[in-house]
């Protein structure tokens, strides 16, 4: 049975950032949770270096990797679950984490259903705030601890994290930075 196409106005934000860290998507609503995946990566802008999960009442969906063996019980794959099961209906929530080490938590709310615009190329993003964290940094601890550090050219750290960063001064570390423009390029690719 072929699903109806809507368009989904989904809100990624990162649980327990402060101020709070979120992405405003236009997706498919046909996609499924693997596609989810791919445009939580870009959209954050995380590497996906790391394994992740979704969750959804009492079930956890994870990716398929042979490695693993057996799934857990309250386990499923990912592959082939259309969001759609899952986000029905306007403020319906979806939790996703990557990195299990940092335990980042994304809460995925469906915050509006639209009608099909065939004129827009999706996923786009339309708003959002604040910069992704830098990959393994320790979740949003070590986060909160590195925007101290950064904003402080006195603390014992300062030269390890631009060192770790890659940075020539805590003045070219902007938390506050997003561009819409460079997650739309993300997606284009």
């Amino acid at each position: 049975m072929s699903q109806k196409k809507q368009t989904y106005q989904i809100k990624i934000t990162l649980q327990w950032s402060k101020p709070p860290i979120w992405r405003r998507v236009l997706i498919d609503s046909r996609y499924h949770l693997d596609d989810l995946h791919v445009i939580i990566q870009e959209a954050m802008g995380w590497d996906n270096s790391h394994l992740h999960q979704f969750y959804h009442k009492q079930s956890t969906y994870v990716q398929y990797n042979p490695e693993f063996g057996e799934l857990w019980e309250g386990q499923e794959y990912e592959m082939g679950k259309p969001i759609s099961l899952f986000l029905k209906e306007e403020k319906d929530k979806l939790m996703y984490e990557y990195d299990m080490g940092d335990g980042w938590v994304h809460v995925i709310e469906l915050e509006k259903i639209l009608p099909t615009d065939k004129k827009l190329s999706l996923p786009i993003c339309i708003a959002g705030r604040r910069a992704c964290p830098p990959e393994d940094i320790g979740g949003i601890g070590g986060y909160d601890y590195l925007q101290q550090v950064m904003a402080d050219e006195t603390h014992e750290d300062h030269a390890n994290m631009l060192d770790w960063l890659g940075l020539d001064s805590g003045n070219d570390f902007d938390p506050a930075t997003f561009s819409k423009d460079e997650v739309n390029e993300r997606f284009a690719r």
